[in-house]
């Protein structure tokens, strides 16, 4: 089963959609796990109204370890039932035609980690601020040909993960997103295997975004520079 992590903050003008899209264009068996940090979160009721529509497991589950995205993922990591784990947002921006192939690829045991990527051939991005745009695009393609990671997006927080795999990286970081950028330097270092597939991302148009650039910035950079370090050292 495909467990699909969602974290959240007051996205119930949101949830609706992403149901149905999910319900529409994914079709593997699966469970939707919606992370939230407190009781009042808007998105909380929406879920509750419509839950019986669906016809896969909707789980409704506080996070463990205080409030912020980075948190809300590891809790849905570790609780998510799935074989396979997705990381996606609430928002819909990113475009849901590849999870199949993305949950192939780790059922038939090709890949352990498959990142949805917005830069190789294929890929494309609709919007959004562009110089968050240019550091991301930059790091991938940069860290992709200096330290071989076989991904030009490592940013990009639409991956998929094998759940055995997750249980043998430790997570360190502390900030927000870069979560999904540490666990694929580490799996790569750790000789897991990694894929990727063209993806599509498309600014939010409902609500705001939660993406601290210039707060998360330094810890992404972390990741960039052990990847790089790592590799070299490896060659040697």
């Amino acid at each position: 089963m495909l467990g699909i992590v969602v974290p959240v903050y007051n996205e119930g003008a949101n949830i609706s959609p992403l149901f149905n899209a999910i319900q529409n264009e994914i079709r593997v068996k699966k469970e939707v796990m919606v992370v939230y940090d407190f009781e009042e979160d808007d998105t909380l009721p929406v879920i509750e109204k419509i839950r019986s529509q669906y016809d896969f497991p909707i789980i409704s589950q506080k996070n463990k370890y205080g409030r912020g995205v980075l948190n809300a993922i590891k809790t849905g990591m570790e609780e998510s039932h799935g074989g396979a784990v997705l990381v996606m947002m609430a928002d819909l921006s990113d475009g849901l035609e590849i999870v199949d192939r993305m949950y192939d690829l780790i059922k038939s045991g090709e890949a352990d980690l498959v990142c949805g990527s917005r830069y190789m051939r294929g890929g494309k991005q609709h919007g959004g601020p562009k110089f968050k745009g240019f550091l991301s695009r930059t790091a991938g393609i940069t860290l992709h040909f200096l330290s071989g990671i076989p991904t030009h997006d490592v940013t990009n927080s639409y991956k998929m993960y094998r759940k055995k795999m997750l249980k043998h990286i430790r997570i360190e970081s502390n900030g927000g997103f870069e979560i999904g950028m540490e666990i694929t330097v580490k799996a790569y270092l750790q000789g897991y295997r990694i894929t990727e597939l063209p993806a599509e991302w498309f600014d939010r148009e409902d609500g705001e975004s939660h993406f601290h650039l210039w707060r998360w910035l330094p810890s992404y950079l972390r990741w960039y520079l052990l990847c790089i370090i790592k590799s070299i050292g490896r060659r040697r």
